[in-house]
């Protein structure tokens, strides 16, 4: 058998993806038994694609927990986030929950034209609340994924050839590889800014 042949079928990857049948999902294991360079391929590929659910994995956010206990009777809706166990913020985020949870941190008028506290830190997040005065020169990402979400104030952010005017309750994922830049409408923005290495 050519084992380069058989890889470019592309039968390993239906193998990790679940679309092969019994049988089939057998003799791909025979295969990588009798030939070690199939079986090299196979893992491979299946650390790649761990490594992508990994990347592109979103967790539920924390409040969803109470939200069915309390759609359910059992219990009180969430009003606040604790600190030390903050969700990740996305398009489903909870504005005003992250506003009450938060609101001691974002002074009524900044004094100073960009403050940064960080929320939460680990070896592939950074969790920011960011208050700016100014605005954010271009930048691009290669091994990030960067993502806003408004708390107060409105801005334009252009994310290559795309205009999003922001403003509160308003999540915005930027893609890797495209230039972009934020600048403010209004006086000051409060945002959560998350950056998560690959």
């Amino acid at each position: 058998m050519n084992v380069k042949d058989y890889i470019a079928t592309g039968i390993l990857e239906e193998y990790c993806l679940g679309l092969l049948t019994g049988d089939e999902q057998a003799m791909v294991l025979q295969i990588c038994k009798l030939y070690p360079g199939v079986r090299k391929e196979l893992t491979a590929i299946e650390n790649a694609m761990e490594k992508m659910a990994a990347i592109r994995a979103i967790a539920p956010n924390s409040d969803l927990k109470g939200k069915i206990l309390n759609s359910l009777g059992f219990a009180e809706p969430v009003t606040r986030f604790d600190l030390a166990d903050l969700p990740m913020a996305d398009a489903s985020s909870d504005y005003n929950i992250w506003l009450a949870t938060l609101k001691h941190l974002i002074p009524p008028q900044p004094a100073e034209n960009f403050t940064n506290h960080v929320l939460r830190q680990n070896h592939n997040l950074v969790q920011m609340l960011v208050i700016s005065k100014i605005d954010v020169p271009e930048e691009t990402h290669e091994d990030l994924m960067e993502s806003l979400f408004i708390l107060k104030g409105q801005c334009k952010c252009t994310v290559g050839k795309n205009i999003f005017i922001l403003g509160p309750g308003d999540f915005l994922e930027i893609p890797l590889h495209l230039p972009h830049n934020v600048k403010l409408v209004s006086p000051y923005v409060a945002a959560i800014l998350q950056h998560q290495y690959l």
